[in-house]
């Protein structure tokens, strides 16, 4: 028994510095401290089986069994890059690298969250010990621990957060991947500079003839067709095509704002596809074939919605526009013989024409 009382000695002297094992939590007894009602709206939980599918067995212990990675054995306790964290779940951005130090546990630490509003934090009586567990709002994905053992300049407290509850995204990669509001202070520390493309995710029936025109256009500088707008990630075409997974064929179009602004670039949409069509291009019907435009910024959203009732007060079609203005939860590439597909196979199927 000599080992079983050793054993319990270390786990009391490792409770006692915010450490634990990589055990399921079965605590019921949590309750909420949030006192935030607020909302991320633009990132949804995916229902449970596609979280199973989803995740790994450790992201999966972690983030819906409240476990608990080794320290000093996990992807991010000594990542320096530069860029932010975000839910391996939902996407929902959690943390960034300009708040992370050094706390020698061997996991993550954090001195604040990227926005206060994303995090949930609850009583946590597990184990004998009382503790404020750290969780993400939208998903509920269990993060870690807080304590207010932070460095006292910054603050005082220490977000304590498991590598498998995260999803790193490189500062060059955060534009591309939707996260390019978070930008601004990355700017200012001098790790990034302004973006000079902007991105817009587009749909309008089959992305191989939206690909087709849209790669043309002056100014348009990278095409890249995928799905969008769906609850399923990584979603392959088969997938969508049973029209389940509730995504659109989509494009996203990174594009130069000096040659091209976003109400040029949505000209073009809408002359490219009939947007007064329900669910349908031509021989093309389903949900994955609707008119959408995936906003990446309030900006873009105001410019598509003036676009939108600009063309309806101009009664440019003889029927009400049903294209759909939504904010952009996340785009998907499509598979690699999809990209370019009728600059490969030139005369394939195409039904659309750039009107005048």
């Amino acid at each position: 028994m000599k080992n079983s009382k050793n054993v319990g000695i270390l786990l009391a002297a490792l409770f006692c510095l915010g450490l634990v094992f990589f055990w399921p939590d079965t605590s019921a007894a949590k309750e909420s401290t949030a006192s935030t009602t607020e909302t991320m709206s633009t990132y949804k939980k995916p229902d449970p089986d596609e979280i199973r599918k989803k995740l790994s067995p450790a992201q999966f212990a972690v983030t819906q069994q409240c476990g608990t990675e080794p320290p000093f054995k996990n992807a991010y306790w000594d990542n320096h890059k530069p860029g932010i964290y975000v839910d391996v779940v939902s996407g929902e951005p959690l943390f960034s690298s300009l708040d992370k130090f050094d706390s020698g546990t061997g996991w993550p630490s954090f001195t604040k969250p990227i926005d206060p509003a994303g995090i949930a934090e609850k009583r946590d009586t597990s184990f004998g010990s009382v503790r404020t567990e750290v969780r993400s709002k939208v998903a509920d994905s269990h993060l870690g621990h807080l304590f207010d053992d932070g460095p006292s300049d910054r603050g005082g407290m220490r977000y304590c957060i498991n590598s498998a509850s995260l999803k790193f995204i490189p500062v060059a990669e955060m534009a591309a991947a939707g996260y390019g509001q978070y930008l601004t202070p990355f700017v200012a520390a001098g790790l990034a500079t302004v973006p000079q493309t902007e991105t817009a995710i587009l749909a309008g029936g089959c992305f191989w003839g939206m690909e087709e025109i849209l790669r043309k256009v002056p100014g348009v500088t990278k095409t890249t067709v995928g799905y969008s707008g769906g609850k399923t990630t990584n979603p392959s075409y088969e997938e969508v095509c049973t029209g389940s997974t509730g995504h659109a064929e989509a494009i996203q179009v990174e594009f130069d704002p000096s040659k091209l602004t976003y109400e040029g670039l949505l000209g073009y949409f809408f002359r490219m596809h009939d947007p007064t069509t329900l669910n349908r291009q031509h021989n093309d019907v389903g949900t994955q074939y609707r008119s959408a435009i995936f906003y990446n910024s309030e900006e873009q959203r105001k410019t598509a919605e003036k676009v939108k009732e600009q063309l309806e007060a101009a009664k440019k079609f003889n029927r009400p526009i049903t294209t759909e203005i939504t904010k952009a939860s996340g785009f998907y590439s499509a598979e690699s013989y999809h990209q370019k597909y009728l600059v490969k196979h030139p005369g394939g199927y195409n039904c659309h024409v750039l009107r005048d």
